[in-house]
C-alpha cells in the first residue's frame, strides 16, 4: 500500500492528514478534468505539520486524492452536514458544484469497491495506531488537520476564519483540550471559531471517544493564513507554491497547539 503512509511515534498524539493526497489512482481517466479533480486537496498541510514528528506524534495520511474516495466522511453515506452543501463519500461534485465526471458517475458498486480499496486500510491503521498508544497511554489526542480555500460560497457565506476548530458541539473531546487549543488561536490574533461551519469530520467524531480515553479535534485552517491565496484561481495559479518564510508564522501557532495537546495527554 504504497500509497499509506504512516510515521509511528510514542508521543499520546495522532495527526491524519485525510485530504493532502493528489493521486487519481485509476480513476484518472474519469474525471473531467486532472486539475479539477486535485484542486480541493488540502494543500501542504502534510508541510505545515512537518514539525510534529520531533514532537513523536504518530502521523497517518493518504496520498490517494478526495475526489476519488474521501476517508472523512460517513461511509454509510450519511451526511455530516444535513441541510447545507457538501461533498460525499465519492464525490461527484467539486466543492463549487463543478461535476467531476466527463460520463457516469460512480455507482455503488463502484463506490464499494473504492471504499474496500482505499477507506477501510486507511481507518483500519488509524484505528491500530490509536489503539497502540492507549495501550501505553491514558489519554490520546486524535488531531485531524485540514485547509480550506477562504472563499467558496456555495459552502460557506462571507470569509472563512483562519481558524476553525471542531468537536462536534464538545462531544468529541473533553473541554480542557479544546479550551487550550481556541486559547491559543486567540492568543495569535488570527480569526478564530470554535464548531462554526466546520464541526469536525467523521474522523473527528468516529474516534472522539472522551470515555474510553480518546479525544479528537479537527483543525481546519483557511489557506490564507500560510499561503498567498488569489482572488480568483484557474491553473495557472493554483496551488500556490509552499513557501517556508510565509508559512512560518502559522507554523509556530500550530507548534504550541501540538503541545498544549501533548501536555492535555499527558498531564
Amino acid at each position: 500500500m504504497n500509497w499509506l503512509h504512516v510515521t509511528p511515534g510514542d508521543a499520546p498524539l495522532v495527526v491524519a492528514l485525510p485530504h493532502t493526497g493528489t493521486d487519481l489512482a485509476d480513476i484518472g481517466g474519469g474525471f473531467h478534468s486532472p486539475w479539477l479533480a486535485r484542486r480541493d486537496a488540502d494543500w501542504w498541510v502534510e508541510r505545515l505539520y512537518d514539525f510534529v514528528i520531533g514532537l513523536g506524534a504518530t502521523v497517518v495520511r493518504t496520498a490517494i486524492s478526495r475526489s476519488v474516495v474521501d476517508v472523512n466522511r460517513d461511509p454509510s453515506g450519511v451526511s455530516l452536514y444535513p441541510g447545507q452543501a457538501t461533498t460525499g463519500l465519492c464525490p461527484v461534485t467539486t466543492f463549487d458544484g463543478e461535476p467531476l465526471y466527463a460520463g457516469g458517475e460512480p455507482d455503488e458498486a463502484e463506490i464499494a469497491r473504492r471504499r474496500e480499496a482505499w477507506f477501510d486500510p486507511y481507518h483500519a491503521r488509524l484505528a491500530a495506531e490509536i489503539e497502540r498508544l492507549r495501550d501505553r497511554h491514558p489519554r490520546v489526542v486524535v488531531y485531524d488537520a485540514h485547509s480550506i480555500r477562504s472563499r467558496i460560497p456555495r459552502l460557506f457565506d462571507g470569509e472563512l476564519p483562519e481558524f476553525n476548530i471542531g468537536t462536534n458541539q464538545g462531544t468529541t473531546c473533553d473541554p480542557a483540550l479544546f479550551l487550550a487549543v481556541y486559547r491559543i488561536c486567540c492568543a495569535s490574533d488570527r480569526s478564530t471559531v470554535l464548531d462554526g461551519r466546520f464541526k469536525g469530520g467523521w474522523t473527528t467524531r468516529h474516534y472522539g471517544q472522551r470515555g474510553s480515553g480518546v479525544h479528537a479535534i479537527q483543525m481546519e485552517l483557511a489557506i490564507r493564513a500560510y499561503l498567498d491565496e488569489p482572488t480568483a484561481i484557474d491553473e495557472a495559479n493554483w496551488p500556490p507554491a509552499f513557501d517556508t518564510a510565509r508559512a512560518a508564522p502559522l507554523q509556530a501557532t500550530l507548534h504550541d497547539i501540538m503541545k498544549a495537546c501533548l501536555a492535555f495527554a499527558t498531564t
